[in-house]
């Protein structure tokens, strides 16, 4: 899938429409379709394609870690 936004993951900085993303799921829409991914960082991300291409319409937090978290072992 290529963004029609060029736009960037604020939380990795990976370009929106490049690799590596995992496809959750798929859902068709009257209007084409919903595609549910997530980031190389873990970040879920709602992805909408239609007949104006491919726009990243949401998009959650990376899940919190034991690092990103200030927790200390």
């Amino acid at each position: 899938m290529t963004s029609t936004t060029g736009a960037v993951c604020p939380h990795c900085g990976w370009p929106d429409g490049a690799e590596p993303f995992q496809v959750v799921s798929r859902h068709e829409t009257a209007a084409g379709r919903t595609v549910w991914t997530r980031c190389g960082c873990g970040s879920l991300q709602v992805r909408v394609v239609d007949a104006d291409g491919v726009r990243i319409v949401s998009r959650s937090r990376p899940p919190v870690t034991a690092q990103s978290s200030g927790a200390s072992r």
